[in-house]
């Protein structure tokens, strides 16, 4: 069974069991925490439990963004170095400053042939990186991010 080859249409990666299942039910933890506060101030009872219920959701949906962002931004910064070492491989010289590590990471999937002259678009132009990825005319996958 081969694998169907990566492009602009289907390059975006979703992980059930983190984007929604994770998602799902930290959000049901946080509403339920809510409505227990609400209803313990109402029957004016107990109300430190619900306030340390609280507390808890809170915690876990900074949890939830961090663990989320932390391997983003290492990847990020991992996608950065080898695109400046691709970028100088192939033309001698190091990536525009003026880009972004957003504009660089969309960088990534062009090819060999497109890539400096993309670079260089993306610099002057300040091109978003969707643009970026839609100006692609011969897509390079990267099967390795999340």
């Amino acid at each position: 069974m081969s694998q169907q080859s990566q492009n602009y249409t289907n390059h975006r990666r979703i992980h059930p069991l983190f984007h929604v299942l994770l998602t799902l039910l930290t959000a049901g933890l946080f509403i339920s925490a809510v409505v227990e506060l609400v209803r313990s101030l109402n029957a004016g009872n107990q109300v430190f439990p619900a306030v340390l219920f609280l507390i808890i959701s809170i915690m876990f949906i900074v949890i939830f963004l961090i663990v989320r962002s932390y391997p983003l931004k290492a990847q990020d910064r991992a996608i950065r170095a080898e695109e400046n070492l691709r970028h100088y491989v192939l033309t001698q010289k190091l990536l525009d400053p003026r880009l972004s590590v957003k504009q660089i990471v969309a960088l990534r999937f062009a090819s060999d042939d497109e890539f400096p002259a993309l670079c260089k678009k993306a610099a002057v132009d300040q091109l978003s990186p969707d643009a970026i990825k839609k100006s692609i005319q011969q897509w390079r996958g990267d099967d390795y991010r999340i």
